[in-house]
């Protein structure tokens, strides 16, 4: 459909730190992507549910919750919409199964677009 093809790609942001999640909608944002943002995993699973959204990039410490337990619950809804876990480990967390890509908070803006829109394409 050609409205699809016109449409940004949407991408819902999870982090319960409120500078990080603005910092990095910004980001997305300037990229040309359509972002949502969430502060918790209940209304990150409430966007979730009930937006079509096409990657989800999620902090993986929230207040409650991880990142991957956060994947894991939405690949049961939406098993097709990649998943990354951004997080300032160095190494990958527990749980990856449910998770399409890790990303270190090391790496620059643009390493982590260019890795967002590689996601995107596949």
């Amino acid at each position: 459909m050609a409205t699809d093809r016109l449409r940004k790609p949407t991408i819902l942001c999870v982090d319960d730190n409120e500078t990080a999640l603005y910092v990095r909608k910004l980001v997305l944002e300037s990229a040309g992507y359509s972002v949502l943002a969430a502060s918790d995993s209940a209304t990150a699973m409430e966007l979730f549910s009930s937006s079509a959204v096409d990657l989800v990039v999620s902090d993986h410490f929230l207040q409650n919750t991880t990142g991957t337990e956060l994947a894991a619950a939405m690949k049961k809804l939406k098993p097709e919409v990649p998943i990354v876990i951004i997080s300032g480990l160095v190494e990958e967390p527990e749980g990856m199964e449910h998770v399409d890509l890790f990303i270190s908070k090391v790496d620059s803006p643009p390493q982590v677009l260019r890795k967002i829109s590689e996601l995107l394409k596949r």
